[in-house]
């Protein structure tokens, strides 16, 4: 397998072209590369499908790309440091990619889970140049690991999706996402399904068609 700062899984376009879109997958807290690689074979055909392993080990056999807390004062809460220091490595590791695999660094879609559709969502809003797509689900906006700059964004399309049972990743935080979108003129499409933490089959297939239309 080809050496990336980051350990990950790759599938290849089913047809080969020259500078393939990328759909870069980012799991969630305790899970690794394999979850959201088994959609894989599922997604468009044309594109380079990488998914790639958070750094930080956690019992008893997960990764998490930031710590996650739980005391009497605060509640949970997470660490926005590292959260930060994650979105930079991905933001970095994009350009790795696009120089290891040549993919077509004008059509990045960046596919998170979790606590991976929160850096996604980071990630997107704070360096925009590097992302086309985002299908961020089961994940809130954390305005503290989001640096704004003077890039526009309105090239960005976001596919948002949440359970409103979703007892984890509690569905009031993402209630915020649209309005937040909206004022900074992204792009995006806001889907609820009565489930929990998780995809449904109607969700994939949701997100399937919204993707496929996009590259």
């Amino acid at each position: 397998m080809v050496s990336l700062s980051l350990e990950h899984r790759v599938r290849h376009p089913k047809t080969p072209t020259e500078q393939p879109p990328l759909i870069l997958l980012l799991h969630g807290y305790g899970s690794n590369e394999d979850d959201l690689f088994s959609f894989a074979d599922s997604l468009p055909e044309n594109a380079m499908v990488i998914s790639i392993r958070a750094p930080y080990a956690i019992q008893p056999a997960g990764y998490a790309w930031y710590s996650i807390y739980f005391d009497e004062v605060r509640g949970k809460w997470s660490d926005d440091q590292q959260a930060i220091q994650a979105r930079d490595r991905i933001a970095s590791l994009i350009d790795e990619i696009v120089e290891t695999y040549q993919v077509n660094a004008q059509n990045i879609t960046l596919m998170g889970f979790s606590q991976g559709a929160i850096l996604s969502y980071g990630i997107a809003l704070t360096y925009p140049e590097k992302v086309k797509n985002v299908i961020a689900m089961s994940g809130y906006v954390n305005e503290n690991i989001i640096e704004e700059k003077e890039s526009s964004y309105d090239h960005l399309d976001f596919y948002c999706s949440h359970g409103t049972m979703d007892q984890v990743v509690l569905f009031e935080w993402a209630k915020q996402i649209p309005d937040y979108l909206k004022s900074k003129g992204v792009q995006f499409v806001f889907e609820t399904f009565p489930i929990g933490h998780g995809v449904s089959p109607k969700n994939f297939y949701s997100l399937s068609g919204w993707l496929s239309n996009r590259l």
